[in-house]
């Protein structure tokens, strides 16, 4: 079977813009607290609360692509996308008849129409798709291959990472450039609100006192290829992707199966593919919103793959630093992984000072050197869309920190 690596990555969050200022944020444990975005009105909710990127990361020049105006979410891929291509050594416009792009969003540039209907920003002429980020990054890659939008609501761009990747497994690509992006939109904010999902002081998973997630702008890439086009074009690997599974509970709306049977399926199914056995694992990233429900189930879905060493495999909660970014919650955690095994550390959590008693899990609060190479990553979303990943580490030149 054809081996994929990952030979780029890019990212955009709270933290700022590019992989450095990611990583340092991680291992500082630098939380960027959430700031008020919008009045809503009573009617939906009195303020919004979201973790946004800085002012001045996402650029705000107009450009247009496909003849269309770029709305803010697929500037902000394109800009993630830019820096995965660059240290992969892709060039924007160079033929890549084999290359194909996938990502991911759940509202895209909804934004740029809120805009438009509040009378905020004056209206283009003509139609504009709403997810039209894929269709730009492939003409600005020139991707032949395919280009896929996806809307598997939180579970979204790491869905892209796994069909990415199985693209090239089948044959039909040698590169594929996949992510995610989600940017501040008010229906999204004023829906979460009205569903009671949002904790006021923010992301806490596992705290015992949580009450909803808190909501984060950001986006991030990856170019995944080939072992063997990575070795014909000189392409350093950062890491492997071994293994995905995927499941669905189909239980509701927006709760997830309390049973937890169907999530710990798609990390059995990823280990499966992966050809690795649980006891192999050396980190998992969590989905971890810091909603009731959906901690006490990946917890509970954590002990059935793990048994009883399920509280002895070191944690990383990105989301309780990062907040939750929605459709690009998942590629963000990947890139944190591929970092992770770069550095040859999972960085710091931050102190969960009351844990709750249904989540039995090591969140390491000082740097840790995982036992092994291999990182798990969990994104589950609304619709019951459940998917693990798996990377493996590769040895690295010297120098690297």
């Amino acid at each position: 079977m054809t081996g994929i690596v990952v030979t780029g990555t890019g990212a955009l969050s709270s933290f700022g813009g590019g992989t450095a200022a990611f990583w340092d944020a991680m291992r500082e444990r630098r939380r960027t607290a959430p700031t008020p975005a919008e009045e809503l009105g009573p009617e939906l909710t009195p303020l919004t609360l979201c973790q946004m990127v800085p002012d001045g990361v996402v650029p705000d020049q107009p450009r247009r692509a496909l003849g269309l105006p770029l709305g803010r979410a697929t500037r902000a891929a394109r800009q993630a996308a830019a820096e995965a291509a660059a240290q992969a050594g892709l060039v924007p416009g160079a033929p890549a008849g084999r290359t194909a792009v996938f990502f991911a969003s759940g509202v895209s540039d909804a934004q740029q129409v809120e805009e438009w209907r509040a009378g905020t920003a004056t209206p283009t002429e003509g139609w504009v798709p709403g997810y039209a980020t894929a269709a730009v990054l492939a003409e600005e890659y020139g991707a032949q291959a395919a280009a896929g939008s996806l809307s598997n609501a939180c579970a979204g761009g790491a869905y892209a990472l796994a069909m990415g990747a199985d693209l090239i497994r089948a044959g039909d690509a040698d590169v594929v450039i996949a992510g995610g992006v989600e940017m501040y939109s008010r229906v999204t904010m004023g829906s979460f609100q009205r569903l009671g999902a949002v904790d006021p002081d923010g992301c806490r998973p596992f705290h015992r006192l949580r009450r909803g997630t808190g909501q984060a702008e950001g986006a991030a890439a990856m170019v995944l290829e080939s072992e063997e086009s990575a070795r014909a074009r000189g392409a350093r690997p950062l890491a492997r992707l071994v293994g995905s599974g995927w499941t669905c509970d189909a239980h509701h709306p927006t709760a997830p199966d309390p049973s937890g049977v169907q999530i710990a399926r798609a990390m059995r199914l990823a280990l499966e593919a992966a050809g690795r056995t649980a006891d192999q694992v050396s980190a998992v990233l969590p989905h971890a919103t810091g909603t009731q429900l959906s901690d006490v189930t990946e917890c509970a879905a954590l002990r059935q793959v793990f048994g009883p060493d399920a509280a002895k495999v070191p944690l990383y909660s990105l989301k309780a630093l990062l907040g939750h970014t929605g459709g690009a919650s998942g590629a963000l955690s990947a890139v944190a992984a591929v970092l992770a095994l770069e550095h040859g550390q999972l960085p710091p959590n931050l102190p969960v000072d009351d844990l709750d008693p249904e989540c039995e899990v090591w969140l390491p609060t000082e740097p840790t050197t995982p036992r092994g190479r291999l990182v798990m990553i969990n994104a589950f979303a609304f619709g019951g869309h459940n998917i693990s990943l798996l990377f493996e580490g590769v040895e690295q030149a010297e120098g690297r920190d």
